[in-house]
């Protein structure tokens, strides 16, 4: 089957034997896959947990149809149309465990549009639902809001209650689309008093949650914009992995601040987190009231291309490769 391959001189588009289910293990033909931050770091051969190293297929999220299934799967049967993780989703097929699986609703819903779906929905629903504990009512702000995650972050805030969003983004372009995914206030980290927009917009008290994706240069911002009691939920580190970190403030402000990643749960802590998604917010996935949009859409032998393009760091939703 055709894949993208990490090989010793970087990804290439190559011929490789077709994974074969066992165990829990369900084989999908790979209708389209998504890019995710993720993968640009394993382009240049970094790990993500389990993932990467040369010779792995990359991709980490796609939608197809199932074409074979393990003797122990279950709830899953060949023909159905799924969605979901898959360990090397840029290929022609790839395999995903059956507790991770999404069937795609039978409204019609492209693969395409499946495909943005699996990574934004599981991670966000846990950093706000599970670790953040949002109650309705309460305020949130979310940085580096325009990703695909991030519109999907706001989305589901408002729909469980909360009285007002934030969403953060350092292009002018971005952030005035980012109201029509669920941002009252769209705000710039760039500006020097950030921290005092969202002060303003709650009325000197700070958020209830902050979602944070940026980490590194907003770190010590994100203690000030926090209200007392409140929650940082950090799930992603594009602004650095390092940064300052005043110790007194946290203590002051007797802020919860959790840490969020899939890189060290087992399988068991992911079927459940996807569990989780199917009982609690899948109606409005069926509806359509939670949906991401499509950035650009590229064939697989356009790989290089569309990692180029989210390289560039100018695009709006998700980067969608058609395999």
């Amino acid at each position: 089957m055709k894949a993208y391959v990490l090989g010793e001189n970087g990804p290439v588009i190559a011929d490789v034997p077709q994974p074969q289910a066992t165990g829990t293990q369900v084989l999908v033909r790979i209708r389209a896959a998504c890019l995710n931050r993720a993968d640009l770091g394993m382009a240049k051969g970094r790990a993500h947990g389990t993932r990467g190293g040369t010779g792995s297929i990359l991709g980490g999220e796609g939608a197809g149809e199932v074409v074979a299934i393990g003797p122990g799967v279950k709830g899953v049967k060949v023909g159905d149309r799924v969605m979901g993780s898959i360990n090397g989703a840029f290929a022609e097929f790839g395999l995903m465990d059956h507790g991770r699986v999404f069937a795609i609703p039978a409204n019609n819903m492209s693969y395409e549009q499946a495909a943005t779906l699996p990574v934004a929905l599981n991670t966000m629903h846990n950093a706000v639902v599970t670790a953040g504990a949002l109650k309705s009512g309460q305020t949130v702000l979310i940085q580096g809001a325009s990703s695909g995650v991030g519109l999907m972050a706001m989305q589901i805030a408002k729909l469980k209650g909360a009285s007002l969003v934030i969403g953060t983004s350092t292009d002018s372009g971005r952030r005035a689309r980012l109201n029509d995914y669920g941002a009252d206030l769209a705000i710039n980290t760039l500006d020097s008093n950030w921290v005092d927009q969202v002060l303003e917009a709650t009325n000197g008290d700070g958020v209830d949650m902050i979602v944070d994706q940026v980490s590194g240069v907003v770190a010590n911002g994100n203690l000030r914009a926090t209200k007392i009691e409140g929650r940082i939920v950090n799930v992603g580190r594009l602004g650095g992995m390092i940064g300052e970190f005043d110790f007194d403030l946290h203590a002051l402000r007797r802020i919860n601040y959790i840490g969020v990643t899939f890189r060290t749960r087992t399988i068991d802590e992911i079927r459940a987190i996807t569990a989780a998604v199917k009982d609690d917010i899948w109606d409005s996935v069926v509806s359509g009231k939670l949906a991401l949009p499509i950035d650009k859409v590229f064939s697989l032998d356009q790989a290089d291309d569309a990692y180029a393009h989210m390289e560039e760091n100018r695009h709006f939703g998700k980067i969608v490769l058609r395999t």
